[in-house]
């Protein structure tokens, strides 16, 4: 049996876990559900966009002439609307037809100016051209998109205007990746419900609800299953029951050195742990491995631990799963404007508020930092990204995650 990697560093962490990735499958959604999905498959246009060259102003097409002098009068042959019984219209030398914004351009036509720019007789035979009409006012075919082109890739999150863009392409459905099932196991005795009765030594359980959000944020299902006390059987009925239903599994709690972190002790012993442990503050005591095959991450206890854990590896673990660009983190510049307590051998996730100044982004450090303080997550606004042994002195610009 080889040897356990343990307090690794995050890109080893990551490496590690792209490794063993979740079974995919794919499905076939309507445009009113997939938005949030993720593209499986390269999509082609199936029409041209525009599909013929056509007016982007409310106006008059004529023939371009760089040898007419203006004001300029032409006859009005007709009008172009944007519908689909137009009569068409052959345009000739001393001619304009009234156009419509995304009307075809009427044939002899390749220039438009807009209405605001003419004056049309009271009797509507006649305009005045006031200035040159302007052929960039025409849409030409395929400018946009080409039939038979790739329009999406692979891996694409279908954001509202790739929706769109789906539709516009002529897609009544999409390929998009089957949602993931993901089990969410909360551990330990002192676990209730909100809204229960809370003894002397219980809390609220608030683990899965955050973690919940977070899996509905990547685009995935999750699912939440009762709180387990802290023993191994409960622990072992639980964990085969989410392998054998879902598709990846997330513990929290019962991972770190103690004499009840059953979790880990479990996975000693019957599962198989590809690595503990991870070189970052808060969330360093996460395990990654399997469960009768089925993928594990077995997350700390304390809520600000799991959910920065969940979003530097869970979430890198889903998108790279499916080669998806979204959604994500990104990372800002911000000048530190109170210290930051680092480490010599951790990347340092502190909690901060980003203000945005004509300086540039200030980054502010006013809650209590605890692992167990929720409160300085859920009013903060980025993570510091401190490398190991980097002094977080204040004045200092550093990369922040921004949530």
């Amino acid at each position: 049996m080889t040897e356990t990697p343990y307090f690794i560093r995050l890109e080893e962490a990551r490496a590690l876990c792209s490794k063993t990735p979740p079974a995919l499958s794919v499905e076939h959604v309507d445009l009113d559900h997939a938005h949030q999905r993720t593209l499986a498959v390269d999509l082609k246009s199936l029409v041209n966009d525009p599909p013929f060259d056509n007016s982007s102003m409310d106006g008059f097409a004529c023939k371009y002439d760089s040898n007419a002098t203006y004001p300029l009068t032409l006859s009005v042959l007709g009008t172009q609307a944007a519908s689909g019984d137009n009569l068409p219209l052959n345009v000739g030398a001393g001619q304009a037809a009234r156009i419509m914004t995304g009307a075809p351009m009427p044939e002899g036509t390749d220039a438009i100016l807009p209405i605001e720019m003419c004056a049309v007789s009271k009797d509507g035979q006649f305009v005045v051209l006031n200035e040159a009409p302007k052929p960039h006012f025409v849409r030409k075919k395929g400018e946009n998109l080409l039939e038979g082109s790739t329009a999406l890739s692979k891996g694409s999150l279908l954001t509202p205007a790739r929706v769109g863009l789906c539709a516009t392409m002529g897609h009544a459905t999409v390929p998009v990746y089957r949602r993931l099932k993901m089990a969410i196991i909360s551990t330990g005795d002192e676990l209730k419900l909100p809204g229960e009765s809370l003894q002397h030594g219980e809390i609220y359980e608030s683990n899965s609800f955050g973690l919940a959000g977070l899996v509905r944020w990547l685009g995935h299902q999750p699912v939440r299953y009762q709180a387990v006390a802290d023993s191994m059987d409960g622990l072992r009925t639980a964990l085969n029951e989410a392998s054998a239903e879902c598709d990846v599994v997330l513990t929290s709690g019962g991972v770190s050195m103690g004499e009840f972190d059953y979790v880990r002790r479990l996975m000693e012993t019957e599962g198989d742990i590809h690595f503990w442990r991870m070189k970052i503050r808060p969330g360093s005591p996460p395990l990654f491995g399997t469960w009768n095959g089925t993928p594990i991450f077995g997350l700390p206890g304390n809520p600000v631990s799991s959910h920065v854990v969940f979003r530097m590896l869970v979430a890198d673990y889903i998108r790279n799963a499916l080669q998806s660009d979204g959604p994500r983190e990104w990372t800002v510049r911000a000048k530190l404007c109170d210290r930051v307590k680092s480490t010599m051998d951790c990347v340092t996730l502190r909690r901060v508020e980003l203000v945005s100044t004509d300086e540039g982004m200030m980054a502010y450090q006013p809650k209590h930092q605890g692992s167990g303080n929720l409160d300085s997550l859920a009013s903060a606004s980025g993570l510091t990204m401190l490398q190991p042994g980097e002094i977080g002195e204040v004045g200092e610009w550093i990369d922040v995650v921004v949530l």
